[in-house]
């Protein structure tokens, strides 16, 4: 490769059950390690997460439950997979933000550590958005094929993100052609979701949380159990507004 090496490179990748690191579960990794003379070996594994896939997830990455039935744990995968990664550094896409946390805290609850601190880590996706601007400038450049006169000036930024809009339209045959349908497809809600970040959902009737160390539990029993948690909740700046309505509503007493 055109990346001189001193040392193995690990290239990986994980699908999960969702995107928290510091609690979704591996449910398939695949790690290419490629030797500094060249070598190259791929090792591919299906995971049992011990918890039920999301349909959400599920609908990302196609692996349903009865497909890692039969599959190992991450702890009886773990040191086996440590070996493998030994004195490698680390690369993906995306990486990170997500994959490496993930993978760090898997080792972590095994027992095992990854040693991060002794390996390098190269993410394709930094080079990727650091070489190819994904501004306003940049979309006008590709879209319309033109560059953005007078950018960062209020109007001449509305007319160009209006062009663009329409233009995209335009390029991509599948994205919904009303307000609705293109609102749902920015951002996406998963099934139930009560408020629009999907922060609380409805499951047999039951509002549950589905983010945080609380995913799961019925918001009720929470207001009820640790209201303070709801307190932090409401205090934190970045909490979205319906959410937050959701939770003052179950700490006084009232279901959503």
């Amino acid at each position: 490769m055109l990346l001189a090496l001193e040392r193995p490179l690990a290239v990986f990748d994980l699908e999960t059950t969702g995107t928290d690191p510091a609690k979704d579960r591996i449910v398939e990794i695949s790690v290419l390690r490629i030797e500094p003379g060249g070598e190259r070996t791929v090792r591919s594994r299906r995971v049992n997460p011990e918890r039920l896939i999301p349909p959400e997830a599920t609908r990302v990455h196609g692996i349903r439950d009865e497909d890692v039935r039969d599959a190992p744990a991450f702890r009886q995968i773990a040191r086996g997979l440590l070996e493998f990664l030994a004195d490698a550094d680390l690369a993906g896409f995306n990486v990170r933000r997500f994959d490496i946390p993930l993978l760090d805290r898997e080792f972590r609850d095994c027992g095992c550590d990854l040693a991060l601190a002794s390996r390098r880590v190269i993410d394709a996706m930094t080079v990727f958005h650091r070489k190819e601007p994904r501004d306003l400038s940049a979309a006008v450049r590709f879209y319309l094929g033109r560059d953005l006169e007078g950018a960062h000036a209020a109007e001449a930024d509305v007319e160009a993100a209006a062009a663009v809009l329409e233009a995209q339209l335009a390029r991509y045959d599948d994205l919904p052609r009303d307000v609705a349908g293109l609102d749902a497809w920015c951002s996406p809600a998963p099934p139930g979701a009560v408020d629009r970040a999907g922060k609380f959902v409805r499951r047999e009737g039951v509002v549950v949380f589905s983010f945080g160390k609380y995913q799961g539990r019925p918001l009720r029993d929470i207001a009820r159990e640790r209201p303070d948690y709801l307190g932090w909740l409401l205090k934190q700046a970045d909490f979205p507004e319906d959410a937050r309505t959701v939770a003052e509503k179950a700490l006084g007493g009232e279901e959503p």
